[in-house]
């Protein structure tokens, strides 16, 4: 019946009968509490709802199941048949939904009778949400590279080998860990692994030569109490990318934490360390093909977020000070060499390989070798197999893609902000993150270590010095990416010696990182909040600034309308830096809003993005959107999507969150 009268009512109306249909709720969960529940049979009556409800058939139940005329079918109103005969109500899409999920969890479970929580059908959206993030999403997303975890990492979608091998890759340094995998390749031949040991020096030639042969790149493995080899526990996004990525991980550190889960996150550090020892940097991902480039940089962050959970001794400082070095040889020899630290004394993203990247999906650049192909009157399929190969050499194509690997290791691929010019930018973000790598050391170094700190080469680093560092970087961000005529932050062309002109999220970065001073933020309110928070939160840049989309000129994701998990926890952190406590809580609000009200209409539903003009998850520019594919059930939500929302809901009052779990848009709140 509520479906009926909520395909009729206006906006006020439907708001009204959210707020009763909530507080019904909770009468039912108060009476029935302390009741054992309804029992029923979760098979005949799963089978039962997804007869009446599913009328699309997707193994889900949403607002887009068509009510089918002339009958009760998709009406989201559904009789429960306990065993004793006694018929129960459940209407809503949101909580027949949550009704699906749990009799297919008894099912799974094998449970011929089960008793229904009324607490659980009936949970407040937001607290369903989260209570799923932490009881169930970091479980499912969390993976260890060892005898017991290989099955699962092995099987991804984005790597496919010319022999049908399972290859494995261990760095020179590592003997423990070849001879390791080498005895699980001799003692499961079925398995057909391939253990290979990288070279010393790896290239971009090098890496090159792998395709056909890209495989995983190993992390850290410790002993137990028993001392039986393991691998250190990492948590992947989510779907397709079913590995440890660089910038996700930060996130996702803070979602853990913020749940409690100070060992994985600890971890999570730990092979962040790894990757640094045997790799010489945090890798976009640990895979053959992307040992060329990093990705943002947020190891002190990371480190110091997990220090402050860990118990106060000499094993915990030892751990800081070894993720500490570890983060200033990275600092060293990535992010201010050569191939990075411009004339600007500002860095760049870069990737020292070269060619079309091949972990993209087949397909995702036929645009732009159409454009190239016109020009040798070629099908643009047999231009991109005469390019690949090497046979047909076009210097402007090498160029694009040196800007195409470039915004990959930025970790906003694509967007036009950087599209076929990332490599000639000195970013905002990409500063605002080695500043905030300067002042954490510094300060580290003071707060922990007597203002200096010796490593076992005989290297000695003083706070002292990454104060200076700190110090030349915020007035170079000062000089060539402040613009204090629009009161914002702007990338540098280094190239053409000139700020661009696109908007961003990006410009809240100094913020976050506490580069700004008070007029700054000022300015940066006042002038780019207006211009970048949408209904759902902070969108990745205006529509302005992206330009229009057509045929010749597709959407990509990082711009607007679309907006990200990472860019909403910075803004926030950065609001309440400098004081905005009341537009942090607002922004956090808008996202939860469309996160949790996404979440009750599409089952459970969590995204790898969203579109927050819309409100909407329905987002497919370019990869699709990750996480919104599934059965019955999700079991995983989105990595950073997950922690934005445990982070989130921490930050906001408590009145706030009690308008929040009866789904009360931002815009009906004072």
């Amino acid at each position: 019946m509520f479906a009926h009268v909520q395909s009729a009512a206006g906006p006020m109306q439907i708001h009204i009968i959210y707020i009763l249909i909530a507080l019904l709720s909770f009468v039912s969960i108060v009476f029935c509490q302390d009741t054992a529940g309804v029992y029923v049979d979760p098979r005949s009556t799963l089978k039962a709802l997804l007869e009446n409800e599913d009328t699309d058939n997707d193994t889900k139940i949403t607002i887009d199941d068509p009510h089918i005329a002339g009958t009760d079918r998709g009406d989201k109103r559904f009789w429960i048949r306990a065993q004793t005969g006694a018929g129960h109500e459940v209407s809503g899409t949101y909580y027949i939904s949550n009704l699906l999920q749990e009799l297919k969890l008894a099912e799974e479970a094998g449970n011929m009778s089960v008793a229904l929580n009324p607490a659980r059908i009936f949970e407040p959206p937001a607290e369903r949400v989260s209570r799923m993030i932490r009881e169930v999403y970091w479980d499912g997303l969390t993976r260890r590279i060892d005898e017991q975890g290989l099955t699962t990492i092995l099987a991804d979608e984005k790597t496919t080998t010319v022999d049908g091998y399972n290859y494995i890759y261990v760095p020179p340094s590592d003997k423990l860990a070849y001879d390791y995998f080498s005895g699980i390749a001799r003692k499961k031949p079925d398995s057909k692994i391939k253990v290979v040991q990288l070279p010393q020096n790896i290239s971009g030639d090098y890496v090159r030569k792998l395709d056909g042969r890209h495989g995983i790149l190993l992390l850290a493995l410790k002993r137990d109490a028993k001392g039986k080899i393991e691998g250190v526990p990492f948590v992947v996004p989510g779907g397709r990318f079913n590995e440890m990525y660089g910038w996700d991980s930060y996130f996702i550190v803070l979602g853990l934490l913020q749940d409690n889960r100070i060992e994985l996150a600890q971890g999570m550090v730990d092979n962040f360390v790894y990757e640094i020892t045997h790799y010489g940097k945090i890798l976009n991902a640990n895979r053959t093909y992307f040992l060329t480039r990093s990705q943002p940089p947020f190891l002190t962050s990371m480190a110091l977020a997990v220090y402050e959970r860990l118990p106060k001794s000499e094993t915990s400082k030892e751990w800081l000070r070894n993720a500490i070095e570890a983060a200033i040889k990275e600092y060293n020899t990535v992010w201010i060499g050569t191939a990075r630290l411009m004339e600007t004394g500002l860095s760049r993203y870069y990737d020292e390989g070269y060619g079309a990247p091949p972990e993209v999906e087949p397909g995702h650049f036929d645009d732009v070798y159409e454009r190239y192909a016109k020009k040798f009157n070629m099908t643009a399929k047999a231009f991109e197999n005469a390019y690949r190969s090497g046979s047909l050499k076009v210097p402007e194509l090498d160029e694009y893609f040196i800007h195409d690997r470039a915004m990959r290791e930025s970790g906003h691929d694509t967007s036009y902000r950087l599209v076929d010019r990332c490599a000639n930018l000195v970013t905002v973000d990409l500063n605002s993150l080695l500043y905030k790598i300067e002042t954490d050391i510094a300060g580290t170094l003071d707060k922990e270590f007597s203002s200096i700190l010796k490593f076992p080469d005989g290297t000695v680093e003083t706070s002292d010095v990454w104060k200076k560092r700190a110090a030349r970087r915020k007035e170079l961000m000062n000089k060539y990416l402040w613009n204090n005529e629009r009161g914002m932050y702007f990338d540098y062309d280094f190239t053409a010696r000139k700020q661009t002109d696109y908007v961003s999220a990006t410009t809240f970065y100094p913020l976050w990182a506490g580069a700004a001073d008070a007029r700054q933020a000022e300015l940066l309110v006042k002038n780019t909040l207006p211009l970048l928070e949408m209904p759902g939160g902070i969108v990745s840049s205006t529509e302005t600034s992206r330009g229009q989309i057509s045929d010749d000129r597709p959407a990509r994701q990082w711009d607007y309308p679309n907006a990200w998990a990472p860019h909403q926890m910075l803004v926030w952190q950065g609001m309440l830096n400098y004081g905005y406590d009341t537009i942090a809580h607002r922004l956090a609000y808008c996202w939860l809003h469309m996160f949790a009200s996404n979440a009750a209409n599409y089952s459970g539903t969590i995204p790898e993005k969203f579109d927050v003009v819309a409100r909407s998850h329905q987002v497919f520019a370019e990869y699709g959107n990750v996480g919104t594919k599934f059965s019955y059930i999700t079991r995983e939500g989105f990595g950073w999507t997950n922690a934005s929302f445990q982070v989130g809901l921490n930050l906001l009052p408590d009145s706030l969150r009690a308008q929040l779990n009866r789904l009360i848009p931002p815009e009906w709140l004072d």
